[in-house]
């Protein structure tokens, strides 16, 4: 009846929540499609170690600058204009690549990259957590968690996948990245905002990092634990390809791409495995694993037992994964919806912190100490680090009987 048409309560549509999901995971994919090709340009163009580290961490140390300028712009302004924005930036950078003949080229197509995803990490991550229907904003928060993991899983295998069957990878890995950033731009433009815009733009552009009061004692807990994942994540991204070839003599873009898929995959997957967990314990049995898993790593270093390595690497994915979604949904919660930008903000700035700068030491130290010996050393701390990881998430869970 016409009467009852006009009653009927008008339905959100359900396309925005796994759209802006989609796009998350894609800015991840971008993000470690170069890394099987660091050690390919750096055959084809001759540049050092320490080169190599920088043309994979310039990328993040660019995004830091950008969070800390940017990350809440989209509290101000509206999601929307801050992802597309993004979006168009995150294409000019898929055009750099297509085009760099040299070092230069390279670090210039990852500075812009990196503005692209400072810019829409807090913005995009908020997004996908306030587009979820009420009755599933548990999953939009495991999906920004596990979209990292998941997309730098993707991304690093489809380039080795690549390299094992052409000698144009970068051109298709690029080029299809640049079309499906198009498209996302022309999509997110069609639907609706998730959050209104609130004052204050100009204040928030001034670099500070902000942690809910509510929030604080759990992030300063998570530290350590951001700290050591990140910091084993940004090393087997960096130098996995490079650690292939010169401690196992393994040289195939196959292999290369799975060096960080394994390690980002089972890092994807163990998340869904242990929803069942409280965050807290989540945690725990999350830095476990990557404790374990580091030193199934310096165990294979030590013996040279490729297979050894990849089952380190799973391990510690395993943790890596868990680890991270059991913090981050601890936090969520803790924080009020328009500070929630500037909560990813902070998280993503110890990420691409720990990231960055340990993998750049890491490569300026392999002329004085050797690859190998820089890499035990590397290592080793991050045992160390892992290790406090795991005691810090315990305690409170173990002080109260539940998950912090």
């Amino acid at each position: 009846m016409p009467e009852a048409l006009s009653l009927e309560p008008h339905r959100p549509s359900s396309i925005p929540f796994p759209l802006l999901a989609a796009i998350l995971f894609l800015f991840f994919v971008s993000a470690s499609v170069p890394s099987p090709l660091f050690v390919v340009f750096q055959g084809r163009w001759g540049f050092s170690p320490g080169m190599l580290t920088v043309a994979f961490s310039i990328y993040s140390l660019v995004l830091l600058v950008t969070l800390l300028v940017a990350g809440s712009l989209s509290d101000h302004l509206g999601r929307k204009p801050v992802i597309v924005a993004a979006l168009a930036i995150q294409v000019a950078s898929m055009a750099l690549f297509l085009t760099a003949d040299g070092i230069g080229g390279l670090l210039a197509a990852r500075i812009v990259q990196g503005l692209s995803m400072g810019m829409v990490n807090g913005a995009l991550s908020a997004a996908v957590i306030e587009a979820a229907p009420p009755s599933r904003k548990a999953l939009g928060s495991l999906l920004t968690s596990i979209s990292p993991l998941a997309g730098l899983a993707t991304g690093a295998f489809v380039t080795g996948a690549l390299l094992g069957v052409t000698n144009k990878a970068e051109i298709w890995a690029f080029g299809l990245l640049g079309g499906l950033f198009c498209l996302g731009a022309a999509t997110v433009v069609l639907i609706p905002e998730t959050a209104g815009p609130v004052p204050g733009l100009m204040r928030s552009m001034v670099p500070s990092v902000h942690v809910a009061r509510s929030a604080r004692g759990a992030f300063r807990r998570g530290l350590p634990l951001l700290l050591s994942i990140w910091a084993l994540c940004g090393f087997v991204i960096a130098l996995g390809p490079l650690l292939l070839r010169t401690v196992f003599g393994v040289s195939s873009g196959l292999l290369n791409g799975a060096t960080v898929a394994v390690l980002c995959g089972a890092g994807a997957v163990s998340p869904l495995m242990l929803r069942g967990l409280p965050p807290g314990r989540m945690a725990v049995v999350g830095m476990a694993a990557v404790t374990a898993g580091v030193g199934l790593l310096l165990a294979s270093i030590g013996t040279g037992a490729l297979a050894l390595f990849f089952v380190g690497g799973a391990v510690a994915g395993a943790g890596l994964g868990a680890s991270f979604s059991g913090l981050v949904q601890s936090l969520v919660p803790l924080t009020p919806v328009h500070e929630r930008a500037e909560l990813f903000a902070a998280i993503f700035l110890v990420t691409y912190l720990s990231l960055s700068v340990p993998p750049i030491a890491a490569g300026f130290a392999v002329p004085l100490t050797g690859f190998l010996g820089t890499t035990q050393a590397y290592l080793g701390a991050v045992l160390v680090v892992s290790a406090i990881a795991t005691v810090l998430q315990w305690l409170p869970t173990r002080s109260r009987g539940a998950p912090a």
